[in-house]
């Protein structure tokens, strides 16, 4: 069994998704609109926020929505996507992307656990680690 985290967004869930796509080379983007559900009630009707979306990177689905119409919430309360890559350079680069516009928690550089490791919260509110695992991991 395994988890793939899904994200909420508070109204730019498809530019967010779009950014994470292209950044991680997803190629299977998938992204439903609440106007486009099967007898949508009035407000979903005319509504561009996102009802779903997901895409797949190494066998991996991360998933996202934004808030139905007219429902409030904060976006990735208390929740961190860890995302592992394999060299320092590719780490230093996915870190480098998400960082432009957020807000960097802890720079990307070796740890005693890690050859590469970073925390920051992107420019959607979406927290992020990233990691290059050292040679025994």
């Amino acid at each position: 069994m395994a988890f793939d985290p899904y994200l909420h967004f508070q109204g730019n869930c498809a530019e967010a998704m779009a950014a994470y796509a292209a950044l991680f080379g997803a190629t299977d983007m998938m992204m439903m609109r609440y106007s486009e559900a099967p007898d949508p009630s009035p407000e979903m009707a005319v509504s561009y926020l996102v009802m779903h979306a997901s895409f797949t990177v190494d066998g991996r689905v991360l998933m996202a929505s934004d808030y139905p119409p007219g429902m409030e919430g904060v976006p990735q309360a208390s929740v961190t996507i860890s995302h592992t890559v394999p060299d320092v350079a590719s780490g230093q680069r996915v870190f480098d992307a998400l960082a432009a516009g957020g807000t960097v928690l802890m720079p990307y550089g070796a740890t005693f656990w890690a050859t590469g490791f970073g925390m920051l919260t992107d420019r959607f509110g979406t927290s992020w680690m990233v990691t290059t695992p050292g040679p025994e991991a």
